[in-house]
């Protein structure tokens, strides 16, 4: 197991565009794996692997809710949500059909200690390499699809701040630039907090 760095924002290597995978090789396997143990070690649900200084289109995602003694449950998932075996490992994932609006409270493993709610497509269908090099497609809602949003956006240099208003944005920027970052934040023990709006069903 090696664990990655997470860089933080304003570093400006967030803001690159990742590249395709062509082959899904025993290296990309092995990196994928180090993406899955950098997320579980920084509590988080989703990493993308720009966040770790890779400029290549993976993302891993594992957004099972656990019980008090740390074992995963799914029956809090929608029926799309536990169709899906978790955790997710995607190689060049991509959106191919959205429907649907929700908002949550994000936050990032790249901009710890800051949360607000952004508004996402509610139902995604998705298309990906697997870890087994199979081209998979699913369809999916809930906070699953929420968090693979926000991990595709890092594969295209975007973070969700990007979503906020400029006011909202700019406030968050000039106290990360006055305060920078708390040593480690928890928060639901997610990167992304389950918070939905009123209007969410």
């Amino acid at each position: 197991m090696a664990l990655l760095e997470v860089l933080k924002f304003p570093d400006p290597r967030l803001r690159k565009m990742s590249e395709s995978i062509l082959d899904v090789n025993d290296e990309m396997i092995q990196f994928s794996k180090d993406l899955l143990d950098t997320m579980y070690s920084e509590k988080g649900i989703g990493l993308s692997a720009p966040q770790v200084n890779s400029l290549r289109r993976i993302i891993t995602v594992d957004t099972r809710p656990k019980d008090k003694e740390g074992r995963y449950e799914i029956r809090e998932m929608t029926e799309l949500e536990q169709m899906l075996e978790y955790p997710l490992v995607l190689f060049n994932p991509e959106v191919l059909e959205r429907e649907g609006e929700t908002s949550y409270d994000e936050g990032c493993l790249s901009v710890p200690g800051y949360f607000e709610r952004v508004k996402r497509y509610d139902w995604v269908k998705v298309k990906a390499l697997d870890q087994n090099k199979k081209e998979v497609v699913f369809e999916v809602d809930g906070l699953t699809s929420i968090c693979i949003q926000h991990e595709i956006d890092h594969l295209d240099g975007k973070l969700f701040i990007d979503h906020l208003s400029l006011i909202k944005s700019n406030r968050i920027k000039a106290k990360i630039k006055k305060l920078g970052y708390p040593e480690r934040v928890k928060r639901d023990d997610s990167e992304i907090a389950i918070n939905p709006s009123e209007e969410s069903t």
